[in-house]
């Protein structure tokens, strides 16, 4: 996508431009929430708990905020139009104990989703969102309410809020747990993934060994090297190896269904006849890579890079999920992506 040079500056590092609004994690909340059941808790370290609803949220102050975002995946919205209530003006409905230093918001999701922030972040820069470019939030997006941070990843602006809590010690959100993502989440330092928790090189020289990976679809494999690496067997389905390095790879025939693979890198690979239906490949780069007779459907795809392939005979890409308009443009012209896609 052409962009000008001012959306270039605001451009943090290793992310792409789209005016689109990719869904990110879950798509839909626990349960059908309506303007007129939702509520949020709010608890912890104050003087007494509170329970607003969407009427007592909008008797708040309304803030309308113009921000950039940026998505942990590699995608960024710029000058993005939201109206809410300013976090620190939420605030004064309680009274917050002197010992509180951090805050947990959650989530109506079916996994629980958790985030936290710094007391004082919070209180500067987060608001409580119901409106996006003057049109309420659409349910995959987080309605009635979501958590707004823009200065961090995208992943610390949790959806369909339900709880807040305020917090004597840190607790790690949902991401940080199970996905070893960075619990600052700067994206201006490019602050992903938190660098004490990738798999180690033992750890890394197993799996590159294993001729069987069922135990790897509950456990993540965080920034692994597999540069060069022939697996044993063909069945990595559900497999999840996050933020990877398969530079060079030779993965002929390997099914990769429903796995997750965000962030990794496939540049150069032989990815012959491999099947990715389903998988989650938000972020991965497949720059260079042979991509003959490879089956792409029903795939997570934003941020996902594909340029300069080296050949890409029998490819097909269906029903992909918030494809950027750069790499939609790309496959067009490569004549691999199916006509029904937007």
């Amino acid at each position: 996508m052409k962009m000008s040079n001012d959306e270039a500056s605001r451009l943090a590092p290793g992310q792409r431009l789209t005016r689109k609004f990719p869904i990110t994690g879950e798509r839909q909340a626990s349960q059908t929430l309506l303007q007129e059941n939702w509520r949020v808790e709010i608890g912890g370290c104050v003087e007494s708990s509170v329970t607003l609803d969407f009427a007592g949220l909008m008797a708040l102050p309304q803030t309308i905020l113009k921000r950039d975002i940026h998505c942990v995946t590699g995608w960024s919205r710029l000058g993005t139009c939201f109206e809410g209530v300013r976090f620190a003006d939420l605030v004064s409905l309680v009274r917050v104990g002197e010992e509180a230093s951090f805050v947990r918001f959650t989530a109506y999701s079916d996994r629980n989703h958790d985030t936290s922030l710094p007391l004082a972040m919070a209180m500067d820069g987060s608001w409580l969102v119901h409106r996006i470019d003057d049109k309420p939030l659409s349910p995959e997006h987080g309605f009635p309410v979501r958590l707004m941070t823009p200065s961090q990843y995208f992943y610390k602006s949790l959806k369909w809020l339900k709880k807040i809590e305020f917090l004597k010690e840190d607790q790690l959100g949902f991401w940080e747990r199970t996905s070893g993502y960075h619990n600052q989440g700067d994206p201006w330092a490019e602050e992903r993934y938190d660098g004490t928790r990738f798999t180690t090189k033992g750890e890394v020289d197993a799996f590159r060994n294993s001729t069987e990976f069922s135990a790897y679809r509950d456990e993540v494999v965080l920034m692994a090297s597999l540069r060069g690496w022939q697996p044993r067997t063909r069945d990595l389905s559900g497999v999840q190896m996050k933020a990877c390095n398969f530079r060079d790879a030779r993965l002929v025939g390997v099914s990769f269904r429903g796995a997750n693979l965000t962030r990794s890198r496939f540049m150069g690979a032989d990815l012959t006849d491999c099947d990715f239906s389903e998988a989650d490949l938000e972020g991965a780069d497949f720059s260079g890579a042979c991509l003959k007779n490879v089956v792409f459907k029903r795939n997570w795809m934003s941020a996902t890079v594909f340029e300069e392939l080296a050949e890409w005979e029998g490819m097909t890409v269906s029903e992909p999920m918030g494809l950027l308009e750069s790499q939609e443009g790309y496959l067009r012209g490569l004549g691999v992506l199916s006509p029904c896609c937007a």
